[in-house]
Order: structure tokens, then sequence, then C-alpha cells
């Protein structure tokens, strides 16, 4: 065996590091340090690519683990992009486009984090106004942003609020210009993390269901597991499927639509996400162009179309803004397909509530009427 290099040995560590980025989310474990690699698919399939060139470029001993490396970095690349594939245009769409004109069963929301300490409201007011959306969700808002968002309904015809400035970035604010009803402020799993469930008649006088989240990430800074998260989002799937509602779902989820978690809840609630086929609308972090990933989400039920969805420009926050319009079409629940939950992933679900030891506190609160 030749001694190797200081060059080899550098080459061998760099050629572990995709492989073992790709194994760890295999373990189905909670812990931050096995879920972390859930997000960046992408840039592993990347690395695991380069660390094949670098390993023809830079080799200079032969030695069958450098081959064996190789042929696992192989491996690691064409598993990362089957996982993310659904959102690729080489895939099908999972939701119809709808083109025609706006009616009263036509949509339109803007979902923004907008980073607690970001000043540059300006800018998410300037889109706001010009796209002009049904409905804007802020989360990381507190009182400072609220004062800065009173201008929405002062002027912009937002008269249905819900309020929830918090100092802990899981603040959240819901402005509509559609009548709000049955207005619930939640917290799942968390005392001091709140979501939003509550009714919204669109301009056709039909009743939907929305609900905003915006859940822990696991993460070193944050929560040590991935634990409150998963039960979050499964407890608002299994409420989905329970009621049979017509749905959206959107805010900040602190996961990535490809994890086991996301693909998990969709399956439970029976919702739909209009990104599969047409691309990865990655929103998070702003400021890094090569490590982005989709946290920010907008689902719905099968009776809705997708009129548009896009990620919004740069407001001064960590995350970009997302832009949807959706069209409530009942006639569309036939021909798209949602999957279900099999029994195994029906217990899955079960488990990671139960582990969750959910709080399942809900605080009723009046909308804010300003005439709107």
């Amino acid at each position: 065996m030749p001694e190797f290099s200081f060059t080899d040995w550098l080459l061998f560590a760099l050629l572990c590091v995709p492989v073992l980025a790709t194994l760890l989310p295999l373990v189905n474990h909670n812990h931050w340090s096995f879920r972390i690699f859930d997000f960046p698919r992408p840039q592993i399939a990347a690395v695991s690519l380069l660390c094949v060139v670098l390993n023809y470029v830079w080799q200079q001993h032969e030695h069958w683990l450098f081959v064996v490396f190789e042929i696992l970095n192989l491996g690691c690349f064409a598993y990362q992009l089957k996982e993310i594939s659904a959102y690729t245009r080489l895939s099908k769409t999972e939701v119809l486009r709808y083109r025609g004109e706006d009616n009263g069963r036509t949509v339109s929301l803007i979902t923004a984090n907008v980073l607690t300490g970001n000043r540059r409201s300006d800018l998410l007011l300037g889109q706001i106004s010009r796209y002009r959306p049904d409905v804007v969700l802020t989360l990381e808002s507190d009182d400072w942003w609220e004062r800065q968002l009173a201008v929405l309904e002062r002027e912009q015809g937002y008269g249905y609020t819900v309020k929830i400035p918090l100092d802990n970035l899981y603040g959240m604010h819901l402005y509509s210009r559609l009548p709000l009803r049955n207005v619930e402020v939640r917290h799942w799993v968390a005392e001091d993390i709140p979501s939003i469930a509550a009714e919204m008649q669109l301009r056709s006088g039909e009743w939907i269901r929305i609900y905003c989240l915006h859940p822990m990430p696991p993460s070193p800074t944050e929560a040590d597991t991935s634990t409150d998260r998963d039960a979050e989002l499964l407890l608002v799937g299994k409420e989905i499927a329970q009621n049979n509602h017509l749905v959206l779902v959107f805010g900040d989820l602190n996961d990535v639509a490809w994890s086991r978690t996301s693909r998990l809840f969709q399956k439970i609630s029976g919702l739909l996400d209009p990104r599969k086929g047409r691309g990865l609308f990655s929103t998070f972090h702003a400021g890094y162009p090569l490590f982005r990933w989709p946290l920010d989400h907008i689902f719905h039920s099968s009776d809705f179309m997708m009129g548009e969805i896009k990620v919004l420009p740069h407001i001064g926050s960590d995350h970009f803004p997302v832009y949807g319009k959706f069209q409530f079409a009942p006639e569309a629940e036939a021909v798209q397909e949602k999957e279900a939950a099999d029994a195994e992933e029906k217990q899955e679900a079960r488990e990671k509530i139960a582990e969750a030891e959910p709080v399942k506190e809900v605080v009723r609160e009046k909308y804010t009427d300003n005439g709107g």
C-alpha cells in the first residue's frame, strides 16, 4: 500500500463529506444533526459531483478506497437528484394551471418572513402595492413591524387583521381584504409559538379554511430536535383530513418541500404543492445564492388550481417573500391526484405527534374589522 500524501488525505476527507451528509438523514432520528442535512440536497448533489472531479484531478496514488468513494459519490449525486426531482421541470406538475380571467373565486396572497431586526419595511410595502394580494402574512413581525404595516389597514383596504406581535422571532401578522370568521390563534406544541387558523370568504361568497404556520426549526441555535416542528405540521394535516376542508396552508414551515416530514404532511392532509414540476422556488437564505432552499410554502386542497406562484425580490430579510394566486375550482378535484398515507405512515404521524406532547391550546380572537 503506497503511503498517502497530505493531498491524498485531504481528498479522502472531502470524498467522505457528501457521503456522510447523504447517509445521516436516512437515520430516523429527530436530532438537528441528522435533520439539518434534509435541507441542502441540491448543494450536496453539487459537492458530490465536484468530489468526483477532484478525485480524478488530485489523486496521487491509485488505491481501491478512492475508487469506492468515487462510486459512492456518484451514487450520492444520483440519490440527491432523485430526492429533489419532483421540484424540477423534469417532473410532472401536481397542480393544474388556471389560465382564465380572475373572478370571485380567485384568491392571491403574499407570505413573507420579514426578519425581526430588518428595517426595510418600504421594500415589502412596495411589493404589496405592486401585487395587491388579497392576503398578506408576515412572520417574525414585532411591534415595530406592526406600526409600519398599519398603512395596509388605513390606505389599502386590509380591513380584517390578526396581530400577534412578538419579539422572540415568532410574531405573526395577517392582513386580509376578504372577510374572516372563526379566527383562532393556536399554540399547537409550544406556548410561545403561535399559528393562525381561520375561515375566509371568497368574493363569490364561498368560505375556505386557511392555516398560517411558522414552527421552530431543528438547529443548534433553536430546537435540538425536529419533534415540535414535525408534530405541528402533522397536527394541522390531521385536522384538515378529518374535516375535509377547502384549504390554503402557507407560511415559513422551516422545512424543505422534499423532506420526509413535508411528504408525510402532504399525504396525511391530502394537500397539493403547486411547485412540483415547476421549480425549487428557494426562499432562504436570501444573502447566500449558493446556499438556498425552499422554506416558505403554499399548500392547498385539490379543489384549487394555480394561477401564479413566484419568489419575490429581496426585502432586506434573510427570506424572500412568496406570491401565489389560486383559483377555487371544485371540478379540478376530479383530475388532480393527491397522495394518501398508508397505515404505516399514519402510525408514524401518530407517534411523532405523541412525542411532542402537544399543548393544544386555542385562543379565540375576533378579527379587527376596520370597514375594509
